[in-house]
């Protein structure tokens, strides 16, 4: 984008300002009663039934064709208005398995019944309720104000994100050929910067992940007669240590790096009984989806070898449960965003926090993969600052990083994002928009006579 551009844009965006104050005052009452509501009632990947209702009432309020159930519980919203881009905007809505310990008065009491069974504690750990609270309010912005632009909105409420289901299940279900291709997918995330803050990074900005299950087969038997067992406990436990030599011996340091980590395994019931079987779950995290792809065929190869070491009667069983690819920033929307941002909260206040280890489905909005890792439809995806100014300002350190480190993030049961960002949320998103959209006519017209 240049410099011409960037001034018209700056102009563009500043002819908001006068608007969006009395805006946000008449909307920041509701959009913290829907935010506290979301907060004390999260609910766990693909079950946001509530969530999902709540959504779809208001985005029909503000005009939009609402169609629910898209990838089961996702919800679409479209609003067409004349002849122009159809911008994408995605919000996650699903919550953790955490137990909330913020001590907030709307805190989430919620308990309910996980895959396994168990009862767990849930909690938006994460921030998808602010999320979703600041797409409702952007979707609120535009539809009261069509005079000032053109194109076509489609506001996506994504089930399943933190189990990487949500985006796949949408696109499965046919999300583009139902509601149109979009010429640009925008998604955000809160995190623990200080309130204003944006985070940026140009390019591949999340690594790939994969979730991989290892069922491990044994002979069960008595624990004081192992010679007439086969005890997967000890063919397991010389897999975790095993698995650690593929990043350290098999990734070329050049490629970036890789994450191998077993967080999960199970096995047995009682000491003195060698059980019949395993289970480990893993997680992989790559800046390439080559990459992947080789440490998956790693992890397959190892857990092959191991059971054959151990006399397993049979070889494992290995499941890649959910898995994403590398996130992409398309580079012109990217710049557009990027631009819009600065000219808006100014430049001091974006940081580029490199390539994260966490990863998102949000790139399946991208939909096929052209070259290398980028998908036909570019995306575009930022951060933006949850952490209240007084919180900011106490947090020990000098550097953005130093005093990321005393500040509880994302999945922590202290996340607590300030009632503050729900305006910043709102701003970043409508500024995304907007440089993305068409412009009104007589608005862009102006626009250019200054130049």
């Amino acid at each position: 984008m240049d410099v011409t551009e960037t001034s018209r844009q700056a102009q563009w965006m500043n002819a908001w300002k006068p608007q969006l104050t009395p805006a946000h005052e008449l909307l920041g009452p509701r959009l913290e009663a829907f935010y506290r509501d979301l907060h004390a009632h999260p609910e766990l990947s693909m079950h946001e039934r509530e969530t999902s209702a709540k959504v779809a009432k208001w985005l029909e309020r503000c005009g939009y064709d609402v169609t629910t159930g898209v990838g089961r519980t996702g919800v679409v919203g479209v609003l067409r208005n004349g002849r122009g881009p159809t911008v994408l905007m995605r919000a996650d809505m699903d919550a953790l398995p955490v137990e909330e310990k913020t001590g907030r008065s709307d805190a989430s009491q919620i308990r309910v019944k996980g895959q396994d069974g168990r009862t767990v504690p849930v909690m938006h750990a994460c921030g998808h309720d602010v999320h979703i609270t600041c797409l409702m309010g952007v979707a609120e912005l535009l539809s009261s104000s069509r005079p000032h632009w053109r194109g076509t909105l489609m506001m996506v409420a994504q089930p399943g994100e933190e189990t990487l289901q949500g985006a796949r299940a949408m696109m499965s279900d046919g999300l583009y050929e139902r509601f149109g291709r979009p010429d640009v997918a925008l998604a955000q995330h809160v995190g623990p910067l200080g309130v204003g803050m944006i985070g940026h990074h140009a390019g591949a900005a999340t690594m790939a992940s994969a979730n991989v299950r290892i069922r491990i087969h044994g002979k069960g038997g008595h624990g004081s007669q192992p010679q007439n067992a086969v005890d997967p406990v000890v063919i397991a436990a010389y897999l975790v240590t095993r698995l650690q030599t593929i990043v350290s011996r098999e990734v070329d340091v050049l490629q970036g790096g890789a994450v191998v980590t077993v967080g999960h395994i199970h096995a047995g019931s009682q000491s003195n009984v060698i059980p019949d079987e395993a289970v480990l779950e893993l997680t992989v995290r790559t800046p390439t989806n080559d990459l992947q792809h080789k440490v998956i065929e790693a992890i397959t190869r190892m857990a092959r070898a191991e059971c054959e070491a151990g006399r397993s009667p049979r070889p494992p069983d290995i499941e890649v449960m959910s898995r994403t690819r590398v996130m992409v920033n398309d580079d012109s929307y990217f710049a557009r965003v990027r631009s819009a941002h600065a000219a808006w909260f100014g430049e001091e206040r974006i940081f580029d926090p490199g390539m994260l280890a966490g990863s998102e489905d949000f790139p399946y909005f991208g939909g096929e993969v052209r070259h290398g890792d980028r998908g036909e439809v570019p995306i575009v995806y930022w951060y933006f600052g949850g952490t209240s100014h007084e919180a900011w300002k106490r947090a020990p350190g000098r550097s953005v990083a130093e005093k990321l480190q005393h500040l509880p993030s994302n999945h922590s049961p202290q996340f607590d994002p300030s009632l503050d960002c729900l305006r910043f949320g709102c701003e970043s998103l409508l500024l995304a928009a907007l440089a993305c959209l068409g412009e009104e006519p007589a608005t862009q017209a102006r626009s250019h006579t200054r130049h």
